[in-house]
């Protein structure tokens, strides 16, 4: 009986075809080849829905659909590609899925009512970027998730330039590759180290290398040499094979230091950046840590570095957006500091509640940036919210969607970003109050975070939407088409709604487990060792990460303080007729924080010097040491043998005479030697 699993393959197939036909033939079809794209996507999410639907039932799949090399014996590896459909990647699909739907849909108000040039190459960037994304989400082995890792960098690199004559664009493309080239520099390490030491790199099942290296822990089943660890101790490699691996999460997930990228890539389209900034290129890295959750929860030490990276980026990157004055830019470094939310959740233990915020993430992030598509069209492409103002009466649906999703972004109770970041938050607490000093300071930092998070985003609302107009355009704004308002709305109600799925602090208080859906879905239908109860144990057992119980009432009644006291402040400073600049006031502070605490700066220091003279420094090396003496053994060589073939003329008398003489020299040799002649 044929079964969604049987089609699964086709809900990555769908977006390629429209990537193919809106390369070959976009410019022969209607705008640009969108409707085509929409399709796909359309036909993904539905196909999405029916893989969602049956793992619900019970039923999960991995399964192998082809092999690209074939180990010959028990001491070589295959290389495959797969399926594996469980409930996280289940969930995962829907939320790709349906926001590169809306994507697409939104993308015909804004690119194609400005006569924009080059469509079927942008669609066509749009279809491979949402099959790139949702073949990283099934791969069932972290050789094709690199792959498909991968060729979603590539997918940003060209949409980020897509408006590749003007000058920010291509800059900004090559700064998004090149810094997230040097994360996956590790990655690829990482994935090396993990065949050369397991021999596979499946995700799951019996076979998988999270299972084996479970298995080598002391203490574990594993026979002496079935896991190559180099000499060290188990746990010790395990966790520098996770940090190698984590190396392209933190660049791909815009995780400090490899962060400086993400605000540079707004010079994209804006429906790119709600791409990019919800369901894929960012979402990919800290999917990848949850995929392989069960070889993290091995390292203590692995955890406690993703907790910490995440914790200090929702700080640093919170207070970087309190002072932007672009819209597109205060997003931008939200969507830094939430993913921080996400791999703090991560490290702490909260595997369910990372992956909560993943999903609600995903609805409100995608929300706020076409919202923002939304106001840059209607103030003609201007995105300075200080030329703003006065929005509200003249966009109602933009302004309450918008306001839907900075309410979800700002953790306000019952909005999907309260549930979701206060469950992260309360996992480091109780993982951190069990005996982890440093969970402790990160659960401190990202608490912190909650109050800048409250500040920039109302900030941002208030001067876009309240208070008079500030400029001509904004008296008298374009309009935006059914096009444009109907991904909001759906977007606009899940912002609202979707945290309800996992209402962990009312469960515990009312004593109602059955309302943490979520929590149930993750635990329920996994393939082997992929479950959340799994992670859970292993957490307990090899990494020591104790829970202390403690009512998530109060920490949850502080996270909402501190959001409620920002917002607070932003409405009194800013939701007045004329607001001032108010973080002006900060000085120098607002100087550090308006150029990024220097980070770019620093970067292009430490390439130009100390990177350059290093390479320059082992360039003269190669080429006076190493080509020197290649050059002169060479050298050496082709005198020699210029002489030896002066001698071979082709004449049969020379090689003749050549021989003889040969011959009388070796007797005459021999001869003094043996004493012939005396």
């Amino acid at each position: 009986m044929v079964g969604a699993f049987d089609y699964a393959p086709a809900i990555v197939l769908l977006p390629f075809l429209s990537f193919l036909v809106a390369l070959a033939g976009g410019k022969y079809l209607p705008k640009g080849g969108a409707f085509g794209g929409i399709a796909a996507t359309a036909g993904s999410l539905l196909l999405s829905v029916w893989v969602f639907l049956t793992v619900s039932g019970g039923e999960t799949h991995n399964d192998t659909l082809y092999t690209w090399v074939a180990g010959v014996s028990e001491e070589t590896v295959s290389l495959e590609l797969g399926l594996l459909l469980d409930p996280l990647s289940a969930m995962m699909l829907i939320i790709v899925s349906l926001v590169a739907l809306l994507v697409h849909v939104f993308s015909l108000g804004y690119m194609n009512d400005e006569g924009e040039t080059g469509l079927p190459r942008y669609y066509a960037g749009l279809g491979l970027f949402t099959a790139s994304m949702l073949g990283f989400v099934v791969a069932d082995n972290l050789l094709m998730a690199f792959m498909f890792f991968e060729l979603v960098g590539l997918c940003s690199y060209l949409l980020i330039g897509f408006w590749f004559r003007q000058e920010g664009p291509p800059s900004a493309a090559k700064k998004a590759f090149l810094v997230t080239r040097f994360g996956d520099y590790f990655f690829l390490v990482g994935v090396v180290a993990v065949f050369a030491t397991f021999g596979t790199a499946a995700f799951a099942g019996p076979d998988s290398f999270p299972h084996i290296a479970e298995l080598a822990m002391p203490g574990g089943e594993s026979p002496d040499g079935a896991v190559n660890t180099f000499g060290f101790d188990p746990r010790t490699w395990f966790t520098i094979v996770g940090l190698l691996v984590l190396g392209g999460v933190v660049g791909k997930s815009a995780q400090f230091p490899l962060h400086t990228w993400l605000p540079d890539a707004m010079e994209g389209p804006t429906p790119v950046s709600a791409l990019i900034h919800a369901a894929t290129m960012v979402a990919a890295g800290v999917y990848l840590v949850a995929r392989m959750y069960g070889f993290y929860a091995l390292s203590p030490t692995a955890l406690a570095i993703i907790a910490f990276i995440g914790g200090f980026t929702a700080l640093f990157a919170a207070t970087m957006g309190v002072v932007k004055r672009e819209i597109k830019q205060v997003l931008a470094y939200s969507t830094i500091s939430q993913y921080g939310y996400m791999m703090l959740g991560l490290g702490a233990g909260g595997y369910v509640a990372a992956t909560f915020h993943l999903m609600t993430h995903a609805f409100f992030k995608a929300l706020l940036f076409l919202g923002a598509g939304s106001v840059i069209i209607a103030m003609h492409h201007n995105e300075n919210m200080w030329d703003m103002g006065g929005l509200k009466e003249k966009m109602p649906v933009t302004y309450y969607t918008f306001l839907s999703g900075s309410l979800a972004l700002a953790g306000i109770v019952p909005f999907a970003g309260f549930w979701s970041k206060d469950e992260v938050l309360y996992e480091a607490l109780v993982h951190g109050l069990g005996g982890s000093t440093l969970l402790l300071g990160a659960y401190a930092m990202g608490l912190v975070a909650v109050f800048f998070t409250g500040f920039y985003t109302f900030r941002m609302v208030f001067l876009t939407f309240h208070g008079e107009p500030r400029t001509e355009t904004a008296r008298d704004p374009h309009g935006v088409r059914w096009n444009v308002k109907g991904p909001l709305v759906v977007l606009g109600v899940l912002a609202a709604t979707a945290g309800l799925v996992n209402m962990t602090p009312v469960a515990e208080m009312l004593g109602m487990p059955g309302i943490e859906l979520l929590h149930k879905w993750l635990a329920h239908g996994g393939i082997e060792m992929t479950t959340s109860e799994h992670y859970v144990t292993l957490l307990e057992e090899q990494a020591d990460y104790h829970a202390t119980h403690l009512s998530p009432l109060v920490p949850g009644l502080v996270s909402l303080g501190l959001a409620l006291a920002g917002a607070g402040l932003a409405h009194v400073l800013y939701n007045v007729p004329s607001p001032e600049r108010h973080t002006d006031k900060l000085g120098a502070i607002k100087t550090l924080w308006y150029n990024n605490y220097y980070q770019d700066e620093l970067q292009v220091w430490l390439a130009d010097g100390v990177v350059r003279p290093l390479a320059r420094a082992a360039d003269k090396f190669d080429q006076g040491v190493v080509d020197g003496v290649v050059d002169g053994v060479s050298s050496v060589s082709l005198f020699a043998g210029g002489r030896v073939r002066r001698i071979q003329t082709g004449i049969v008398s020379n090689y003749a005479a050549l021989l003889t003489l040969g011959l009388t020299a070796l007797v005459l040799v021999f001869g003094i030697m043996g004493g012939w002649f005396v």
